[in-house]
């Protein structure tokens, strides 16, 4: 075995493509899975295309910093060295609600629950160690707002400018963590998968069913938009590839404000004043 590899929303359309590559490429993977039945089904399905039986499955809900915590605590107990995170899980919403935590909930799976679970399980992680996020071309048109963590946008629920929020708030975590873990040799990276077929898509509003026929031709199938994110994973990458955006598998040149975004900083210690004041100390 390479080593551990932690995959969240593995039971997923895109997690479960990532989960079996990953497998195959020698990794003993750890399924992150909101219902534990499902991913069993997962996992089961995972062996047999892969013949690989180093995979085991977590329970973990996303939207509960407690669940969070007490996967990551379990992770950590074990002291098993991990080589490879993924964060893959996400969602979008289609009404308001708030968590218990008094986060917005897409906010709270897409953004928070990457930052405290990849926090919590930096200390597992060293020379050689990639961290991965999953993120959107989305994130251009978002913005960090005061309401960001409890309404996750100004003004009225809509679930698209929240989603594009998290997303570009994932990409400044991403920017601030790869400056901060890079003198101990650990990548982190973010993968744009393109418009994809996930469970993720729903038909709950009246536009749905144009927006399918619009967007139809260019959705690609789960594996199609795991692939970048397998890339920067499993393949070889040119030295000191870290900070960076994938798309397609080849890396993104962003405009100067997104590589030097002026919130970038900030947003880092602001989500730590959250969950510290929730309990979570760093």
């Amino acid at each position: 075995m390479k080593g551990r590899a932690v995959i969240t929303g593995a039971d997923g359309g895109m997690g479960f493509e990532i989960t079996k590559a990953v497998a195959l490429a020698g990794y003993e993977v750890v399924m992150l899975c909101l219902d534990a039945a499902a991913g069993e089904k997962r996992k089961e399905q995972a062996v047999r295309e892969t013949e690989c039986s180093e995979i085991s499955v977590r329970e973990v809900d996303l939207s509960r910093m407690k669940s969070v915590e007490a996967v990551a605590a379990s992770l950590l107990q074990e002291n098993v060295p991990i080589a490879l995170l993924m964060n893959n899980a996400g969602t979008m919403c289609t009404h308001f609600e708030q968590t218990e935590d008094g986060l917005e909930r897409t906010v709270a799976v897409n953004y928070v629950a990457p930052y405290l679970l990849t926090r919590r399980l930096l200390p597992l992680m060293g020379k050689g160690s990639r961290v991965v996020c999953m993120v959107s071309c989305t994130y251009a048109i978002g913005r960090i707002t005061p309401e960001f963590f409890t309404r996750g946008r100004r003004g009225s629920f809509w679930r698209i400018p929240i989603y594009s929020h998290t997303k570009l708030a994932l990409w400044l975590f991403v920017r601030e963590l790869a400056s901060r873990v890079r003198e101990r040799g650990i990548l982190v990276n973010a993968a744009d998968p393109g418009i994809v077929s996930t469970g993720i898509i729903t038909m709950h509003m009246w536009f749905d069913p144009l927006t399918d026929i619009l967007f139809r031709p260019f959705i690609r199938t789960p594996k199609q938009g795991a692939a970048t994110a397998v890339h920067l994973l499993v393949d070889d990458l040119p030295d000191g590839t870290t900070g960076q955006m994938f798309a397609s598998s080849r890396q993104r040149h962003l405009a100067p404000k997104y590589l030097a975004h002026p919130q970038m900083k900030s947003l880092w210690n602001d989500t730590e004043a959250l969950l510290s004041q929730r309990g979570y100390v760093f």
